[in-house]
């Protein structure tokens, strides 16, 4: 079978075409929709992050693709883990993780899930508040404690501002705080935004890092660590820096504001590990035309927001969408198949795919390895989520 062209998009970019035809044929009689994670690509990315950065202490963000077999590799090949909740820490134990290698990373939990993890052996936690900072004290006795500080994100796809972290000066009165407190003030964290395309993001807050590192030693603390969060990006259809060249930038940052040494440094990717490691197949469902002088034609196909594509709020992330079928091509509206008026992926945006598409046709969409399974709803219109599929070949 010769291969099927692709569609404003170069599918080289992003998958050899070799892999990708052996990818197809293992889903060629999978129901749809259906999502594929490819582990030795998850795997290849991460030894990428280890060599570029060998001096982090790298925490997986479980919360961007929770799939066992994906945290199972990732646990035996001596990774960290950020959890968010009481169920992310109770499967990656059972996983076989142990707490020393994990941080609670989240900065809203409720008083009885932080002393369940102080039971489990967790000692360090992230903060942004004074309440929280005070459950922590009184809950998770003696753990280590890291301040997160609040970003504005810009440059990000995926904003993270307004709901996490806090302004310098309120951190610092948290540290002053934790003195009377039986907490360790460990170090201070931040997130930039997921899919960061600008680098110079990083080095503004490591530079307030260094404040406030200078800050609290007046205060007679000395903090220890540096939490870069998350950031790195995935590759979706608009072009992003190699991982390489963040890294490189992240490093310079560091050691200019800390140029009598590096403090320990933790980072939490999510995105940038699972994020090209996925192919979510979609059927079109219906192809309709609600106006005879617009141009554009709607698509509907079996797969939307409420089924993996949340993260088409907005148009946030943009994923390239690979047809099978060849021929002219047209604009496409392209919506998921619920009966709810959010449902729909791309009206702004317009993707270029063949004029011939009907009723039954495969659509791949690539680089959908983080946040499509996590973020899927149970039964949703009685829609099921993707089911997800392990390919481990090399």
């Amino acid at each position: 079978m010769s291969a099927p062209e692709n569609y404003g998009f170069d599918l080289d970019g992003f998958i050899s075409r070799e892999r990708f035809e052996k990818m197809r044929e293992f889903l060629r009689d999978k129901e749809t929709p259906c999502l594929l994670l490819d582990l030795k690509a998850v795997e290849k990315n991460y030894d990428e992050l280890v060599r570029t950065m060998p001096y982090a202490k790298i925490h997986y963000a479980i919360k961007a693709n929770p799939h066992e077999k994906l945290l199972k590799m990732l646990v035996d090949k001596g990774c960290n883990f950020d959890f968010a909740s009481v169920p992310e820490l109770d499967m990656i134990m059972r996983l076989g993780a142990t707490p020393d290698r994990l941080s609670y990373g989240h900065t809203i939990k409720k008083s009885e899930h932080i002393a369940y993890a102080y039971d489990k052996g967790i000692r360090l936690f992230a903060t942004d508040s004074e309440d929280d900072l005070k459950r922590i004290a009184k809950n998770a006795p003696g753990s280590k404690v890291f301040f997160r500080l609040f970003m504005e994100c810009s440059g990000a796809d995926w904003s993270l501002s307004r709901k996490f972290g806090a302004h310098p000066d309120t951190i610092f009165q948290l540290i002053q705080m934790s003195k009377d407190l039986d907490v360790v003030p460990w170090g201070l964290s931040f997130h930039v935004g997921s899919q960061q395309r600008d680098i110079g993001q990083w080095g503004s807050a490591i530079a307030s890092c260094r404040y406030l590192f200078d800050s609290a030693k007046e205060l007679g603390i000395t903090l220890k660590m540096i939490n870069l969060g998350g950031g790195f990006p995935a590759p979706y259809t608009q072009p992003t820096a190699p991982l390489e060249m963040y890294t490189k930038e992240v490093t310079r940052f560091l050691v200019e504001d800390f140029p009598d040494g590096m403090p320990e440094i933790i980072t939490e990717p999510g995105r940038s590990l699972v994020g090209n490691c996925g192919i979510l197949v979609s059927q079109v469902v219906l192809k309709s035309k609600k106006d005879t002088y617009n141009p554009h034609s709607w698509l509907y196909i079996d797969a939307g927001k409420f089924g993996g594509l949340y993260e088409t709020i907005d148009e946030s992330i943009k994923y390239p969408i690979y047809s099978e079928k060849t021929g002219p091509t047209g604009e496409y509206i392209i919506a998921g198949p619920t009966c709810d008026s959010m449902d729909i992926l791309y009206e702004n945006t317009k993707y270029v795919l063949p004029e011939n598409l009907e009723e039954g046709d495969r659509l791949y969409f690539l680089s959908t390895g983080a946040y499509v399974n996590s973020c899927s709803l149970e039964s949703f219109n009685g829609f099921k989520p993707p089911k997800v599929y392990i390919y481990d070949e090399d």
